[in-house]
């Protein structure tokens, strides 16, 4: 059992189980009922999104000190009581079920996803390779 980090809208791998997008927005033009249909996600949990705020950083983000103020910015947001309780329960769900979180983002060391691999793990989460 276990929680995989994966890019949504990618095809979902076997025993990947449940899909939970981890994003501020639904897909753009894509009808709610074809969400997961288009391997985007089952379910939405924006409460472990980054903020507009934490995104605006990333979009003007160039250089390595720019991500690592993005990666901080996020980290910060994910101590906020609702945000470390999602991050808590998806954590103790890693113990017993295969599922996955992810990001729209084509590249995880330039995304949210990265952050959040790591503070699942920190939170004691089964994390798959």
């Amino acid at each position: 059992m276990s929680v995989r980090i994966v890019r949504l809208g990618t095809p979902r791998l076997p025993a990947e189980g449940l899909r939970i997008g981890t994003v501020r927005r639904p897909p753009r033009g894509v009808p709610k009922s074809e969400f997961a249909k288009r391997d985007f996600y089952d379910v939405w949990l924006p409460t472990v999104a980054p903020s507009q705020a934490a995104m605006d950083i990333a979009h003007a983000a160039v250089t390595a000190k720019d991500w690592a103020n993005f990666f901080r910015h996020y980290r910060s947001e994910m101590k906020r009581p609702d945000a470390a309780h999602a991050i808590a329960l998806l954590a103790a769900l890693s113990q017993g079920t295969d599922f996955s979180v992810g990001c729209y983002c084509q590249d995880e060391a330039h995304c949210h996803r990265h952050e959040l691999r790591r503070l699942l793990q920190e939170a004691g989460a089964k994390v798959a390779p």
